[in-house]
């Protein structure tokens, strides 16, 4: 396996290798590799001749009094992580590497960043999807994998491909969640084990949504309600959002017929935990 810390050193790796003919895949990461992560690698690693995973701490998605200086960093276990996985190449660039000057051009999707996490978080999508774009050209992959639990990220990112006209192809894998149904994420480190149980009533309210649906409740209001009904059960839980939308669009939606993305977004002591689950209400 090989680490690179330039742009020129990851291009001349990646030409190399598809010289030889191979497909090129691409796992984008903030580092701090958990078996989510593992399960991304491990499809590129199916999918593809040459796997290259980004590990980049990107300054330009935190907002104001987030957890960019806090965010941990432990490189030299995500590198084990790596070469365990069968990864080719991984690129840790520094913030001056792919920022060297003020960055000046930055890349916007309309409409989709506006809603769920996008209220809270002005920029981030922004952020996002202009790291992206940069590690996009950077690698010149043929695929790129990104996870199920980030849907609203998935989907801005597939769409700015598609409007860019980007020759590559974004596969979106499911969430891996622990045995309590928590969604595994690099934040749940902030947790002590009680708010990690505590967390575990995120994932009942997105089960709660299903069975509604199933049952074939069709009103948006009544289902968000159980969900936070189950969600105010733990005081350590403060709700930033609880909304049902467009698998496709993100707007927000009344009366569900088709395929819907439940997503839930709260605070427990330090973390911003966020999960979400597809339902198509046709089945």
């Amino acid at each position: 396996m090989e680490v690179a810390e330039t742009i020129e050193s990851v291009r001349s790796l990646v030409k190399a290798a598809r010289a030889k003919g191979g497909k090129i895949g691409l796992v984008p990461t903030m580092g701090a590799l958990h078996i989510g992560h593992i399960s991304l690698i491990e499809a590129a690693v199916k999918d593809c001749d040459f796997v290259v995973v980004s590990i980049f701490v990107n300054p330009t998605q935190f907002g104001p009094g987030e957890d960019f200086e806090k965010y941990p960093r432990p490189l030299d276990a995500d590198l084990q992580v790596c070469r365990k996985a069968g990864v080719h190449l991984v690129f840790a660039p520094t913030p001056e590497q792919m920022y060297p000057a003020e960055n000046l051009a930055w890349v916007n999707v309309e409409k989709l960043t506006e809603p769920l996490c996008g209220r809270a978080r002005p920029g981030h999508f922004r952020g996002v999807t202009t790291v992206c774009a940069k590690l996009f050209n950077i690698v010149a992959p043929d695929f790129a994998y990104f996870g199920q639990k980030d849907a609203q990220q998935a989907i801005v990112v597939r769409r700015m491909v598609a409007d860019l006209n980007m020759p590559l192809e974004i596969v979106i894998c499911p969430t891996v969640r622990e045995p309590g149904g928590l969604a595994i994420s690099s934040r749940n480190q902030y947790l002590t084990e009680q708010q990690k149980k505590d967390a575990t009533n995120i994932y009942k309210s997105l089960q709660q949504c299903r069975r509604m649906i199933d049952a074939g409740i069709k009103e948006s209001r009544k289902i968000i309600a159980e969900m936070r009904k189950i969600l105010q059960q733990v005081p350590s839980i403060e709700i930033e959002y609880v909304s049902i939308v467009d698998a496709e669009t993100l707007e927000s939606i009344e009366k569900i017929s088709g395929k819907v993305l439940a997503a839930v977004a709260v605070r427990i002591g330090p973390a911003r935990l966020i999960d979400n689950i597809l339902v198509d209400a046709k089945k």
